[in-house]
């Protein structure tokens, strides 16, 4: 098949795409908040044309999954990418995660990949881990009131909301020399208000919330840690080379000027870029 839905064992029905040859190495997408596995539509593109066998999911209560009201949280969503993995039997397996789907990434590799062996290796882009939320122990993070602001915002009016997020911070399209696309506003608008308002507050706890330092040092797998240095959505100082500091021997990138949603701005960059990386 090339979509279809898999059930979890709470009986949420998760949507997933697999393209390309089966004996082919499988690359598993997972997409940032709040939006679905239509934000990879390039790289998954890109990866078949190489030769890859591409597979992304809608996360629980996002995208075509089902909008549930309970497990919106870390531990949840690699429990349902495992139940995936485990559907589609996939091995020898590259993880590519964005933002929210870097902290995905992390816990199912930590938790699932690795001790099934199922993982080749790990890609971060843009990634929340290890922890946003400003605490004692993290004193660079980001202020709970932004992450209020959020859900504010959210609970207000969705609809608008998920209109200024591209617009401005999301796609750095807020800057002066930005090239703006109403197409790439209008795609991510699209996915946003396809998932679930409940689902969507419950994940901005999720996002900024978890602790992920302990999955982090746990990896053992080759791993790839990058992101842009203008991202106004993850700071790169408590993101990025965090994450490149606990996982051992990972590969650091940072991209000069790039916002927190370069793949698909900056996609004829990172996606070669990538590609190096797994090939290498």
């Amino acid at each position: 098949m090339s979509s279809g839905f898999i059930k979890t064992k709470d009986g949420t029905e998760i949507f997933f795409k697999d393209w390309g040859p089966r004996d082919a190495q499988p690359i598993h997408f997972h997409h940032g908040w709040p939006l679905s596995a239509d934000d990879w539509d390039n790289q998954m593109l890109f990866f078949l044309a190489n030769g890859y066998r591409v597979i992304a999911h809608d996360r629980r209560g996002h995208g075509r999954s089902t909008q549930v009201s309970i497990g919106n949280d870390m531990d949840h969503y690699a429990a349902d990418a495992s139940a995936v993995v485990e559907h589609l039997d996939l091995r020898n397996a590259i993880h590519i995660g964005h933002s929210t789907g870097g902290g995905e990434v992390a816990r199912y590799v930590a938790r699932y990949g690795q001790p099934q062996g199922r993982v080749a290796k790990a890609i971060l882009v843009s990634s929340v881990p290890p922890l946003m939320l400003k605490t004692t122990a993290n004193p660079e993070g980001t202020s709970v009131a932004v992450f209020d602001g959020l859900r504010k915002a959210l609970a207000d009016n969705r609809a608008q909301f998920y209109i200024d997020l591209p617009t401005g911070p999301f796609y750095g399209f807020n800057r002066p020399d930005a090239k703006i696309s109403q197409g790439i506003i209008n795609n991510w608008w699209r996915q946003g208000m396809i998932g679930g308002a409940l689902a969507h507050y419950e994940g901005i706890k999720a996002f900024s919330e978890t602790d992920q330092t302990d999955d982090l040092k746990a990896f053992k797998v080759p791993t790839l840690v990058t992101q842009g240095d203008d991202d106004q959505i993850v700071p790169y100082k408590d993101a990025s080379l965090l994450q490149h500091k606990l996982i051992k021997g990972s590969v650091l990138k940072i991209y000069p000027g790039y916002p927190h949603g370069m793949l698909t701005t900056h996609a004829e960059v990172i996606n070669p870029d990538l590609l190096a990386f797994i090939k290498g």
